[in-house]
């Protein structure tokens, strides 16, 4: 059943991974190769087909050089849905950093890709962000150094002959993540600290020694970033108190000022309701005083 060891090789309760399922047929067939730093660090490589993913890991990465044959292990199918998962996994089977190194469309250069991938020689052409052109999939028996396992599990990926051909590490050039341009570091910094202190995928060696440098540079991010929100929080609330004080003073000032003209406009009421002296009252008052004298 499609799907089924890769269910029974997680715990959905712990892992973020999807659990997903068999995906309907889409017009354009997806691939996508993900960077893993696990027990070791290593790039699985995938190829959409009738509602999977066809896995393989591939210890070293792809390479553009056709002189350069990598080792390609084949592995359980994955849901359609992983071909968009970047994240940490906190432990258990695959426990680890998974970055989203590439993606694109692939289509095949044969007929019937199952009689191909039966047969052991399946040659198809990629458009990722990365990695473009003729590649071909060629099973060993395991008679290739660094195999492991059954022979049907131990391929080749090979890149042909071509324009996107060429002798540059593709790995080393284009590092980081086509989905959030970050590195390990950031896809760590993102996730719960706890996973950095147990359960730790890879405790030596050269993985041990990379995801120890990771994780220093992860825990820097992170306080950068509660450094920078707590800055950010301080100006906003300071900004917030000079807005309010600039407001109750503004306030203070428009309250004086409408008590000024209030009181203005009082006196003027009540020197308007004063009697004026008309000349009949002031001849009168003047005769009066002419009288007392």
């Amino acid at each position: 059943m499609a799907l089924e060891e890769y269910k029974r090789k997680r715990n959905f309760q712990k892992t973020p991974e999807p659990e997903g399922k068999v995906a309907p047929k889409h017009a354009e067939r997806f691939f996508c190769v993900q960077k893993h730093l696990a027990s070791h660090l290593h790039y699985d490589f995938r190829l959409e087909h009738s509602g999977v993913l066809l896995s393989w890991a591939v210890p070293k990465g792809p390479s553009l050089d056709p002189k350069t044959k990598r080792l390609a292990m084949h592995v359980e199918d994955h849901p359609v849905a992983y071909g968009e998962f970047e994240g940490v996994i906190p432990e258990g089977y695959g426990a680890g950093i998974v970055m989203l190194w590439d993606r694109g469309t692939w289509t095949p250069q044969v007929d019937d890709v199952d009689a191909a991938l039966k047969k052991g020689d399946l040659k198809f052409t990629l458009n990722g962000y990365k990695l473009k052109g003729s590649w071909v999939l060629v099973r060993t028996g395991g008679r290739y150094p660094g195999a492991r396992g059954g022979g049907d599990r131990s391929w080749l990926l090979i890149k042909h002959k071509d324009e996107w051909a060429g002798e540059v590490d593709i790995a080393d050039f284009a590092p980081r993540s086509v989905k959030s341009d970050g590195d390990f570091e950031d896809i760590l910094a993102g996730d719960n600290p706890a996973v950095w202190q147990s359960n730790r995928p890879a405790k030596g060696g050269d993985a041990g020694a990379m995801l120890a440098q990771i994780i220093e540079r992860a825990a820097a991010l992170k306080t950068a970033r509660a450094t920078g929100a707590a800055r950010d929080k301080g100006a906003a609330r300071d900004k917030d108190t000079k807005e309010r004080t600039e407001d109750t003073e503004g306030r203070a000032t428009a309250g004086s000022a409408t008590r000024s003209r209030r009181s203005a406009a009082a006196a003027r009421a009540k020197a308007a309701r004063r009697p004026r002296a008309t000349a009949a009252s002031k001849k009168a008052t003047k005769t009066s005083a002419s009288r007392k004298k």
